[in-house]
């Protein structure tokens, strides 16, 4: 357009549309390296979120490896990850119809190694020496599942147990001799960002572990990726300073490799995640995040020195090497360019992008770039988000009007927001709609004491963050205080509930499988998170007048805004009797409402129609409530009371 057009927010065109977002999109993840080859991930909204392993040959050529109907995705902890491993071109993968672990010699077809028990596997990491997978197993056969490390025989399937009597396992890591091995555990009522213990052990001769050894870890430390260099020396992640930093096991002693106020790791939500590895044995390349933005460098393990590496990426995953090559490899993405696979030669600092999670083009015109914000929140401390403002080429607004803003509150809770462009927030800031991503406190990023702040007060702090980040913007009049929204899925939907029942800031919200009762979840949820609510909350039954005064479905008549709900049916972490009770009472209570309900759809969205649902109901959902117009039709969902 020659001139910019005049259209209240909320009713812009955009050429950032649902089917666009949904056409051709990945996900990627879980780079793996086999000799030359390079394997990683792609969860497929288009396949019925089916993930698929892909294989970048050394001529570059790409393969799809596991053919449908398999999906090489595991359940061990419900969210899964490090559902696969390659070793001399051999794909090992578990299943997500059966969960049985299948092998996929080149050329052949899947086959299956494990039987069907119902038991689950994570974390493969093939011992050649012994000829089997070493393996995280969840067995489902009792009341409580049970978590070990297995090995499984890579001829017959059968299983031995080589550690057991712990609540949980992750990150089995065989030196490079095959002579010792590495591995995390935990307890309940500590979640893997809480406190783990690094053990190792010597393996005798018939493969059993011996003189098994704490390392490190313990109740206020936390441990993130286990690794042995190609000498055989143990490096680890720690945040014992109150920081996620590099360390390392030499001569029987910890050593720290770089100290700083940054953070080299993640909280371990899945398996398989990775943010260092070996380009030689005396040079790291790691990841960190410093201030909310990722960086990527590398660290000479002996001097200590951190040398930057120049990348346009401000949120890096999964980094591997290729240490013959010195290759790196990683999932990047920043504000204006969406997750996409890297190589980098970190000897010229040239990179080559091997697949994009989406073939978007989006013209810089519509994208928004987000602001980093510091706003003051309650206790005299200070909260962290992203701030989105409208952006359209095409548009502007009517002059003295104000742009509506959603708030967005992330999942976890412990998780984190990042710079990293997501059409998803596009989809409302090129409508005009501001969106505020916020990192309240419990959000990782920040350091130990930041993350802390959530213990004994999630429904409190987050609920504050949220709150206070929006009226931050209306009283500096960057937004409409009267049209501020809120949305977020799982944890961040329960803060989005709790946002509604408990504060009066905003004026209607969007519950993705969000929580409304934390009573119920501390009674039903599964192993993984069945004790998550004693630190969050309190320990369950003792604190049980807590969970109710802290559950919005209790609240509900203090609850006088829209709402709509969208909900898996086979959710097992959040049930999706939880929507259904808070639905009905509002509905009963006459307030406008709506439920969406997606057969098939587990935790979290991954066919592209579901998807496209919920963006779209949501929008036309808040353009009911708020009366504004829509520039393109979207399927309509059904209001109750409106």
């Amino acid at each position: 357009m020659s001139e910019r057009g005049v259209a209240p927010y909320g009713s812009w065109r955009s050429p950032i549309s649902s089917d666009v977002i949904v056409r051709g999109v990945v996900g990627l993840a879980e780079v793996v390296i086999d000799g030359r080859d390079v394997y990683w991930l792609e969860g497929r909204p288009g396949e019925g979120g089916r993930n698929v392993v892909v294989l970048l040959t050394p001529d570059g050529r790409t393969e799809e490896m596991t053919p449908q109907p398999f999906n090489a995705r595991t359940r061990v902890h419900e969210y899964g990850g490090g559902g696969f491993t390659v070793d001399r071109v051999t794909v090992y993968f578990s299943n997500f119809a059966d969960q049985r672990i299948y092998r996929l010699a080149p050329d052949g077809e899947p086959a299956p190694l494990t039987p069907e028990t119902g038991r689950r596997y994570a974390d493969m990491v093939v011992d050649r020496g012994r000829s089997r997978l070493i393996a995280v197993r969840e067995d489902h056969a009792g009341h409580e599942p049970v978590n070990e490390i297995v090995g499984v025989d890579l001829e017959t399937g059968e299983e031995i147990v080589l550690l057991s009597g712990n609540d949980f396992y992750s990150s089995p890591r065989l030196s490079p001799d095959g002579r010792r091995l590495a591995w995390l555990t935990w307890h309940h009522p500590n979640m893997p960002w809480d406190a783990t213990e690094l053990l190792v052990c010597d393996l005798g001769a018939d493969g059993l572990p011996e003189n098994v050894e704490r390392v490190a870890g313990g109740q206020d430390e936390s441990i993130f990726q286990p690794e042995w260099s190609p000498e055989g020396t143990l490096y680890f992640v720690s945040d014992r300073t109150g920081w996620w930093n590099l360390y390392r096991l030499r001569e029987g002693r910890v050593e720290p490799l770089c100290e700083m106020e940054a953070e080299f790791g993640l909280p371990q939500w899945v398996f398989g995640m990775s943010t260092y590895a070996f380009v030689s044995p005396g040079r790291i390349v790691c990841s960190y995040t410093e201030r909310g933005s990722s960086h990527l460098a590398i660290l000479d393990t002996e001097s200590g020195d951190l040398e930057p590496l120049e990348t346009p990426y401000s949120s890096i995953a999964y980094v591997r090497a290729d240490e013959p090559s010195a290759s790196v490899f990683f999932r990047g993405s920043s504000p204006t360019e969406a997750a996409c696979i890297v190589r980098l030669d970190p000897s010229t600092g040239l990179h080559e992008v091997l697949r994009r999670s989406d073939d978007l083009e989006i013209d810089p015109g519509y994208l928004s770039v987000p602001e980093p914000v510091e706003f003051p929140t309650e206790n005299r401390q200070t909260a962290h988000a992203y701030f989105y403002p409208p952006k359209n080429r095409d548009y502007t607004a009517p002059d003295g009007e104000l742009s509506p803003l959603l708030v967005m509150s992330h999942g976890g809770p412990t998780s984190v927001s990042t710079t990293a462009l997501d059409p998803g927030i596009q989809y409302w800031t090129s409508r005009g709609i501001a969106v505020l991503d916020v990192n309240y406190g419990g959000s990782t990023g920040h350091g130990r004491e930041y993350r802390r702040r959530l213990e004994g007060a999630w429904g409190v702090v987050d609920v504050d963050d949220c709150a206070k980040g929006a009226v931050y913007l209306a009283e500096r009049g960057l937004v409409d205080g009267g049209r501020l929204m809120i949305t977020g899925g799982s944890a961040g939907g329960y803060t989005t509930l709790c946002a509604l029942a408990f504060r009066d800031t905003f004026a209607a919200g969007a519950s993705h499988f969000g929580i409304s009762d934390v009573e119920a979840l501390a009674r039903e949820t599964h192993k993984f998170e069945s004790r998550y609510l004693d630190r969050l909350i309190g320990p369950y039954p003792e604190h049980a007048d807590l969970y109710q005064e802290r559950s919005p479905i209790h609240s509900a008549g203090r609850l006088s805004c829209p709402v709509i709900f969208f909900q898996g049916l086979e959710d097992e972490v959040v049930p999706k009797e939880q929507a259904e009770k808070m639905f009905a009472t509002l509905r009963d209570k006459g307030l406008p409402v709506s439920y969406v309900p997606f057969e098939g759809e587990q935790h979290g969205f991954r066919r592209a129609e579901n998807i496209k649902r919920a963006l779209d109901g949501e929008l036309y959902f808040y353009s009911r409530v708020f009366g504004f117009g829509l520039a393109d039709p979207v399927e309509p969902v059904p209001i109750e009371n409106l």
